[in-house]
């Protein structure tokens, strides 16, 4: 905890936060030992299972059972906000207006200067 320096732009997690850090109380260190010890035995017992050389049932990881769950069936739950709205917006529309418009402005410039008699054709079909 000493070395921690914070970021500029990020606060400093509250757990990292030396006034509360050393005031926890018992029982919540109690809970987060508890909740630690529970970890570490469902941890072991599911590479018990996956290292077991005489296992022939599928061993299911209840995590990556709901990522995968989730990553197929994102776009059925999507719910358009003011900030994907702009985001599409940005990535997907004005690209093309901006194409759009700088292709323009480039056709009527270069028209504008041929009128003028001041434009060298870079490529001549005949001379």
């Amino acid at each position: 905890m000493a070395d921690y320096k914070e970021a500029p732009l990020a606060t400093r997690p509250q757990t990292l936060d030396p006034a509360e850090y050393y005031r926890v109380s018992p029982e919540y260190r109690r809970a987060e030992e508890q909740r630690a010890a529970l970890r570490s035995r469902l941890k072991r017992e599911y590479q018990m299972k996956l290292n077991n050389p005489l296992r022939k049932e599928l061993i299911e990881d209840p995590a990556l059972t709901k990522w995968t769950y989730v990553r197929t069936e994102q776009y059925k739950n999507f719910r358009p906000t003011p900030k994907s709205s702009l985001v599409a917006g940005l990535i997907g529309v004005a690209p093309l207006f901006i194409l759009c418009y700088v292709l323009k402005t480039d056709r009527d410039k270069r028209e504008q200067r041929i009128k003028d008699g001041t434009y060298e054709r870079p490529y001549r079909l005949s001379y």
